[in-house]
């Protein structure tokens, strides 16, 4: 499937959005958000105006290409970790979205291991190669 609607989809889905709550943000009703997924029908702008606002990259669901993200914010490091991200296979990513949320869920850490810590750590750096 190409075209819109099976980006419109992924965006959905990337936000972990039903289609009813997705259609709710758009003003449509779940059956219109299902022909706009499936490329039955096309939305209007105000459609995707109301979507965006609530974080779909409205530039990817008509174009195929992701908005690029602001890099002034991060550290070489984030934006590393980021474009490696981005690589990973769509399953690979949801692992590691699940490694993640099982991490951050343990609270906080006192001590603070810093990126030089790890990767200095033979048994990862090796691991690493």
């Amino acid at each position: 499937m190409n075209g819109f609607g099976p980006r419109l989809r992924n965006e959905r889905e990337r936000l972990g959005m039903t289609q009813r709550v997705f259609g709710e943000i758009g003003g449509v009703e779940p059956n219109a958000q299902g022909k706009y997924e499936s490329g039955l029908r096309a939305p209007r702008i105000d459609y995707l105006a109301a979507l965006a606002a609530k974080g779909v990259d409205a530039l990817y669901v008509l174009s195929e290409v992701r908005t690029p993200v602001p890099l002034g914010g991060m550290s070489p490091d984030e934006a590393s970790l980021l474009g490696a991200f981005r690589r990973l296979a769509a399953a690979d990513q949801a692992a590691l979205w699940h490694l993640l949320r099982r991490l951050s869920a343990e609270g906080n850490h006192p001590e603070t291991v810093s990126p030089l810590t790890v990767a200095r750590s033979s048994f990862l750096t090796e691991g690493m190669r």
